[in-house]
């Protein structure tokens, strides 16, 4: 990999754990620790990205070669570099936690390619100073989900980390899928994955939370410095437009969530970056019938703190946990709670603006909110599709009759036999006054189809398709992970050559393991 550009910001000017042992402790007034990956026994390649190792500076001859299955693995160190673990804190279904840390990930080195900086990270590479009671490693089934999740989620538009690689170690992990006491050994993997940085709220929240106020200026500066380098004025004028950054950056990402219908199901602070990209893809989930309510978080099933509905006040809860780890910088209350105020109704606004797209209207009038609010309450009269729902949406026509726009689109509904009376009158009712809407527009119906086509994909990533992917896998046939990468390269293309996966999920994935509610160990 003779073209990758070694340039480690990160360990050049920040603190570093000055102890080099790999045993677990508490790891104070440091941002990282020095630790090298595990060495797997018989490391072997599932699928790298052509397009993510482009990014970063590798070229697609050296996928194959040894020397990236060997790096990518965990298996050998690039020269010049010194692997490390990111120290952070955070808070976890609403609860101090305290130190966390890096504990199953190892951050190999930063790049630069065509002026853009990269953290090339593996996950699942062995243990660090902060795996606490764990192994540090990571099992095929979860591996094979993160791998093609964050690909998935950057062609459907979403901010989020990226996939370079997916390696078996060829050793295997014990894990408890559904910390049930039923541990089963499984085969072990690594993924590589590719971000800015992997700079987290957590991460300002540990300094203040240890009166490292110095560490803390420190390290906000050169986020800042690196990352955010229009930032200008006096200091704490800077960590202010910091926040703001933050804030806006969040609030779109929780936007596009909701726009495709992704429940990310551990939205702790130490899962949120700073810039706003979807990160660690663990119990995540697509919403298969439209319903605000799901987690697909078994952890999380009782208090759904971090379901569907509830994404865009938890981002701001976590908001408001990053503004009290940047006080001491700024000692003022006041410019922090207006930004943290202005981030759900500029929220609201967005959102509105989104349904709107998905609805083919792209001005508002007001009637729009009750549309909207209608829409919405109809749509979990009966398990309605959300993906087939608003992707069908796009074949309604002008001259279209309410029974013949919900002939469009019944394809949605998991029990057609449910659509009848009061249930058949509220769909009658909503398309009824959508029909007429369409109508005062002057797109016509081709070109409402075609944007409306550009918002509401035809294929995500739904879990019973990931775990079909893994059942295969675990045969040694990894045909369907190419097949699924594929497809999920063009989400938004009708690509009739993969027109199964167009489809809602199967009856026998309503309860299995995988396929409905998942584990943090997923």
């Amino acid at each position: 990999m003779k073209n990758l550009r070694i340039n480690n910001r990160f360990t050049a000017e920040l603190p570093a754990d000055p102890e080099m042992t790999n045993e677990i402790r508490q790891v104070k007034n440091t941002l990282f620790s020095y630790v090298n990956p595990t060495k797997p026994s018989n490391p072997k390649l599932i699928h790298a990205s052509e397009d993510v190792a482009g990014m970063v500076g590798i070229s697609k001859e050296e996928i194959q070669s040894e020397d990236f299955l060997n790096v990518f693995s965990g298996k050998e160190v690039l020269p010049d570099t010194q692997p490390y673990a990111m120290c952070y804190a955070g808070h976890q279904f609403g609860n101090w936690a305290g130190q966390l840390g890096d504990g199953r990930a190892i951050n190999l080195t930063e790049v630069e390619n065509k002026n853009q900086f990269y953290t090339l990270q593996l996950k699942g590479a062995g243990k660090t100073p902060y795996s606490r009671t764990a192994d540090g490693l990571a099992v095929l089934r979860s591996s094979i989900r993160e791998y093609l999740c964050a690909e998935a989620m950057y062609h459907l538009g979403v901010p989020t980390t990226r996939s370079l690689s997916l390696i078996l170690s060829g050793d295997q992990v014990l894990r408890d899928i559904l910390y049930n006491g039923n541990p089963a050994y499984e085969k072990g993997a690594v993924v590589c994955r590719v971000a800015p940085s992997f700079i987290r709220f957590g991460s300002f929240e540990m300094l203040t939370a240890r009166n490292e106020l110095r560490n803390l200026k420190q390290f906000v500066e050169y986020t800042i410095k690196h990352y955010f380098p229009e930032i200008q004025g006096e200091p704490k004028e800077q960590y202010l437009q910091f926040f703001q950054k933050v804030a806006d950056a969040t609030r779109k990402m929780i936007v596009d969530w909701q726009r495709v219908g992704f429940v990310h199901g551990v939205m702790n602070t130490d899962n949120m970056s700073v810039h706003g990209i979807t990160i660690d893809y663990g119990p995540y989930g697509w919403l298969e019938d439209y319903d605000p309510n799901w987690t697909p978080n078994t952890t999380d099933s009782q208090n759904r703190r971090y379901q569907f509905g509830n994404q865009p006040q938890v981002a701001q809860w976590n908001l408001y946990q990053l503004a009290n780890a940047l006080y001491p910088l700024l000692n003022e209350a006041e410019p922090l709670e207006k930004i943290l105020e202005a981030f759900m109704n500029d929220f609201k606004s967005d959102y509105k603006n989104m349904f709107l797209s998905k609805l083919g209207l792209f001005t508002s009038t007001e009637t729009d909110d009750q549309l909207i609010e209608d829409l919405e309450t109809t749509l979990q009269l009966t398990e309605t599709d959300m993906t087939i729902f608003f992707r069908n949406l796009s074949l309604i026509e002008k001259s279209d009759f309410a029974p013949e726009a919900i002939e469009k689109i019944k394809h949605a509904f998991y029990k057609n036999e449910e659509v009848n009376g009061e249930i058949l009158e509220s769909w009658t009712k909503w398309f009824s006054d959508y029909l007429e809407r369409l109508k005062a527009k002057t797109l016509s119906d081709e070109e409402r189809s075609v944007k409306m086509n550009l918002v509401n994909p035809k294929y995500v990533l739904r879990n019973y398709m990931a775990q079909l992917a893994i059942d295969a896998a675990d045969k040694e046939d990894y045909s369907l992970i190419d097949e699924l990468y594929t497809v999920l390269q063009k989400p938004y293309d009708d690509q009739p050559e993969y027109e199964k996966w167009f489809a809602k999920r199967p009856d026998w994935a309503r309860t299995k393991v995988g396929c409905s509610m998942l584990s943090c160990s997923s």
